[in-house]
């Protein structure tokens, strides 16, 4: 366990760099802590969250607790995120980091994805994980593809806004944790977001532009709705 903590340590000071900072607004005070969505009465809409009241901040405002819980992994892709952003921790505002938990049933995946706002790191802290991530399109028109196998101890990191996975590759749970410079990255599913939007894309859109017949369109997209509404 002692292992662990240091690593997360080790996570948590090299996300603390001007690295990690380098997509959020630099803070211009010592800490910004978010104030809640409710308490805004206002169609005021900033980017980021509006500040507290220095002299109402107390420590519970750079706090949480339960990350050594694991996730519920009983879903249809055996993955569970359990995401530490400014809307779980409101000292995190302004401050360009964040943090997830990441737990893996047996041969379970966190699907294909994006984070439009942030580079990850991950380390893997229990199993064998397979990980990736593909660049944009070369001028060659390719998307080449960097990938690994990881086991405990072992880090990886995936660039600001490239699609990424982790597969675990073991009969057992496996547990990764992962920063993110940003306090909330953002995450796009990329099969969720092409067959389950709202309202969704035009299934001749998506017949050309996977080179499949429509019947296959209709049937993902009729997946996608099942398991996302049930």
């Amino acid at each position: 366990m002692q292992g662990v903590h240091f690593l997360l340590s080790l996570l948590v000071l090299g996300l603390a760099s001007s690295f990690a900072s380098a997509y959020d607004p630099s803070p211009l005070q010592d800490f910004c802590v978010a104030v809640k969505d409710s308490e805004i009465k206002s169609a005021l809409f900033v980017n980021g969250k509006f500040c507290k009241d220095p002299k109402y901040v107390t420590a519970n405002d750079f706090f949480f607790s339960g990350l050594d819980k694991p996730g519920n992994t009983s879903n249809r892709v055996g993955s569970n995120v359990t995401q530490l952003n400014v809307d779980k921790i409101p000292g995190l505002n302004t401050l360009g980091i964040s943090l997830a938990r990441i737990d893996y049933a047996p041969y379970g995946l966190n699907p294909p994805h994006t984070h439009p706002r942030g580079t990850e790191i991950l380390v893997v802290v229990e199993g064998t994980v397979e990980v990736g991530f593909v660049t944009s399109n070369q001028q060659d028109g390719s998307n080449k593809l960097f990938t690994k196998i990881l086991n405990k101890g072992d880090v990886f990191v995936f660039p600001i806004g490239l699609i990424h996975f982790q597969f675990n590759r073991g009969h057992t749970n496996a547990v990764a944790f992962a920063g993110l410079s940003s306090q909330n990255a953002g995450v796009i599913t990329i099969a969720n977001a092409v067959f389950d939007s709202d309202p969704r894309i035009n299934p001749d859109v998506l017949t050309k532009a996977f080179q499949v017949d429509k019947n296959i369109i209709d049937y993902l997209q009729k997946q996608f709705w099942v398991d996302n509404n049930n």
